[in-house]
């Protein structure tokens, strides 16, 4: 893998990972082969060293598909990428795996969107509710076969840190390929 990160995050993004690794290693344990959707990031190197084999992506999956169409991996993952992308419909159709362990954060009614005015890339172009990210999921070829929700508390005083106390913020998901005779 290309790219140095810090591989030890704090607080809730600590959380969010170990929630994430849980759950994909509750779906396909190590070692296996993954296709992580999007470039080289902190929880990409936890899964290897969790002992996951891990593909990245690179370049803009809206734009561009090859990234994706040559994999051979055991399981595709997406955490926190789909909503960046104009059309994850295209994306989640394009991956070749029969496995799919996804996560999203989840549209929350007392947030915006996230948009950050200085990065491109980073902000949300959707924003799912869970039935959303289902529809989304089953119209592109995937059935759902586990799902998980988690809070993400932050150590803050306020109303929205108390809040995020108990509103469930981030939507996981395990899903298999539907053969075309099952679409």
């Amino acid at each position: 893998m290309k790219g140095h990160y810090d591989p030890t995050p704090t607080g809730a993004l600590q959380r969010r990972y170990e929630n994430s690794l849980r759950f994909l290693r509750s779906a396909v344990p190590p070692p296996a082969s993954v296709l992580d959707l999007g470039p080289p990031n902190p929880l990409a190197h936890l899964m290897v060293r969790e002992g996951y084999s891990v593909s990245n992506t690179s370049g803009d999956l809206d734009l561009d598909l090859a990234a994706i169409a040559g994999s051979d991996a055991d399981v595709a993952t997406a955490f926190e990428i789909l909503e960046h992308l104009v059309a994850p419909f295209n994306v989640l159709r394009a991956i070749p795996c029969t496995r799919l362990v996804a996560t999203v954060p989840l549209r929350l009614w007392f947030s915006k969107a996230y948009r950050n005015r200085s990065d491109e890339w980073d902000r949300h172009f959707h924003e799912f509710e869970d039935w959303q990210f289902d529809w989304l999921l089953e119209k592109s070829g995937w059935q759902i076969v586990r799902r998980e929700k988690w809070t993400s508390p932050i150590l803050r005083v306020g109303f929205r840190p108390l809040l995020r106390l108990f509103a469930k913020r981030y939507y996981a998901i395990e899903a298999v390929r539907l053969t075309s005779s099952d679409e």
